[in-house]
């Protein structure tokens, strides 16, 4: 089995680890990659050697969490999957893995293709900043910071309801917010920015940001551009990777004047109207229905895709996102020899 190994800051080795998928457990399901996908915001922060996220393991350490592959064996008890399954999993860049028939995996439904689905988890991420920051359909959305992440979050605005507004940090995501299917595009520093919004939002204001950036001007942005009484829905890691601030974070004039409400997009999402079996914000239920948009043609990652490369050109990939190339977005890495 070959999987990537981040040994230390942009110190990433495909390794050789071995795999019995000869002796499987009763619960278990051996499953071969396909494709996995870059999530370029997080991945970049691991392969520099940011701080570390709370709860995340130490070098050496995997990398990656978008896993597309097919159920290639199962054990004696499984009975939700069977062999030639496609699934999607948070599993990170390998080859193949034996995992329990428990953890986190989504059956793919006909008609999705492998690199829509591949983004199944990633895309159920998106949705979930609108599931936790209480979206109304009608709302206007806007969102700030437009990598794989926050077009995720522009693509399902028009699913869900929403008026959706991207801010880019350069023309390149703002064609591709469009293309995603934003409503309107505008840059971080226009300065006619305030105008801009009041303007597209009839002068209501947008009621929804959210925030899939790291860096704290993205933070200000985010609190500068909500209406009073918005809220911001913050799904990045603030200052991840950033130097010290240079302004407080909760100034007076953009928090406490505004009324504003700052929500982590983490843990679970309330449901007001529970059913009387299951969970409507059950993770797999919420990405089976993220899968299910694909399957109708509604949201597609795969407009997104920049780069597809082959598994021996991770590092290649990495250090692109290292060097913050504007024009990478989507990245597919392919596990077949």
């Amino acid at each position: 089995m070959k999987i990537a190994v981040l040994h230390g800051p942009r110190d990433l080795r495909i390794e050789e680890h071995p795999l019995d998928t000869n002796s499987l457990g009763p619960n278990d399901l051996w499953v071969e990659t396909v494709i996995s996908a870059l999530k370029i915001g997080t991945d970049r922060g691991n392969y520099e050697g940011a701080e570390q996220v709370p709860g995340a393991p130490d070098f050496p350490r995997w990398v990656g969490d978008s896993n597309l592959g097919v159920v290639r064996g199962v054990g004696a008890a499984v009975t939700d999957y069977t062999v030639g399954d496609r699934v999607i999993s948070r599993y990170p860049h390998q080859s193949e893995f034996i995992a329990k028939d428990d953890e986190m995996f989504v059956k793919v439904p006909d008609g999705v293709h492998d690199e829509d689905a591949v983004y199944g988890h990633l895309y159920t991420l998106s949705a979930m900043c609108y599931y936790k920051s209480q979206f109304q359909p009608g709302e206007n959305v806007a969102v700030v910071g437009l990598g794989v992440l926050g077009l995720g979050a522009v693509g399902l605005g028009p699913c869900l309801g929403a008026r959706t507004i991207g801010i880019a940090n350069s023309p390149v995501r703002m064609e591709m917010a469009e293309r995603m299917g934003a409503d309107a595009t505008f840059m971080h520093d226009d300065p006619d920015l305030d105008e801009k919004l009041d303007d597209f939002t009839h002068g209501e204001g947008v009621d929804l940001v959210i925030l899939t950036a790291n860096p704290w001007p993205a933070l200000r942005t985010s609190c500068q551009i909500v209406r009073d009484n918005g809220r911001v829905g913050i799904v990045a890691l603030p200052g991840r990777g950033e130097p010290p601030l240079d302004f407080n974070p909760l100034d007076m004039e953009w928090f406490y004047a505004k009324g504003i409400s700052l929500i982590a997009v983490n843990g679970r999402s309330g449901y007001l109207f529970p059913p009387g079996q299951g969970d409507r914000r059950d993770w797999s239920t919420m990405c089976r229905f993220t899968l299910d948009l694909m399957r109708e043609g509604k949201l597609e990652p795969k407009r997104l895709i920049t780069h597809r490369m082959h598994y021996s050109q991770i590092n290649e990939a990495y250090e692109m996102i290292y060097r913050r190339e504007k024009h990478m977005m989507g990245v597919v890495f392919n596990w077949k020899d």
